[in-house]
């Protein structure tokens, strides 16, 4: 219930299906990780233990105790994916997430060198037994700049068809490869692309490490947005922009529904 008297943009109630926050453990020690998810976690969809964080992380199976106390959902990074891949050990990676009662997993091949059809066969694979966050764009700026518009829509339409229940736009907890260029600018044209292509934006996921990416894909999706790679600092300054009280979201339309705001 909104006691405030403001008129703010709606957000569904969590478990949210549009307006996802997915926030990055990249090796946060255990108290101020508890403390974050008992104080924001209203605000906190899923976290991701980021790359191979989960197999050196000293308190895993308390950190994940304590999101599903919290019914906060989980997954381990794609990059933890690729090295079991990379090693023919996909079986091992099957029973390490089962092993930690793992809802969703995350299938990408930004590092490794294997085609989006062998991506869509894991996919489809894994899905008869999880959700999957598939996830597009390389990791290495260089490469990533070579993926064309429409390959990145090729893709995203392959992982959906293959069974991923939303696809993730790659950026890096830096905000340097993927979706963006090699000096954090974001690729636009591309973007415009995505959220005018009828893919439909709750399929969606764009990773968005800094302040500057979230106000950008909020002002240009609205508040409904999904986003990831979000630091464990971040998630209630995150609800403020996706509210409209921070400066930068300030004139932010109460949109009932997410939908293409263009850009700003």
């Amino acid at each position: 219930m909104n006691l405030t008297g403001l008129v703010l943009p709606n957000r569904e109630n969590k478990p949210r299906t549009n307006g996802l926050t997915i926030v990055i453990d990249n090796g946060t020690p255990i108290q101020f990780f508890k403390d974050t998810i008992n104080s924001a976690g209203d605000y906190i969809d899923f976290v991701k233990f980021g790359w191979g964080t989960s197999l050196v992380t000293r308190h895993l199976g308390e950190k994940i105790e304590c999101l599903q106390e919290n019914n906060i959902e989980y997954f381990f990074g794609g990059t933890l994916f690729e090295k079991y891949v990379s090693q023919g050990k996909v079986d091992n990676f099957y029973q390490y997430c089962k092993n930690y009662d793992c809802r969703f997993i995350e299938v990408s091949n930004g590092t490794i060198d294997i085609t989006n059809k062998e991506k869509a066969r894991f996919i489809r694979d894994f899905s008869t037994e999880f959700s999957i966050f598939s996830e597009i764009g390389k990791k290495d700026g260089d490469l990533a700049e070579l993926q064309s518009d429409s390959e990145w829509l090729e893709y995203i339409h392959e992982d959906l068809e293959a069974g991923s229940t939303k696809v993730i736009t790659e950026a890096r907890e830096s905000g340097t490869s993927g979706i963006c260029s090699k000096d954090g600018t974001l690729r636009v044209g591309l973007i415009e692309q995505l959220l005018t292509s009828g893919i439909g934006l709750e399929r969606l996921i764009f990773e968005a490490p800094t302040k500057k990416m979230q106000t950008f894909f909020i002002n240009s999706a609205g508040s409904n947005v999904n986003l990831a790679n979000i630091p464990f600092t971040d998630p209630i300054a995150l609800e403020t922009l996706r509210l409209g009280l921070r400066s930068d979201t300030f004139s932010l339309l109460n949109k009932q529904e997410i939908g293409y705001a263009g850009f700003k």
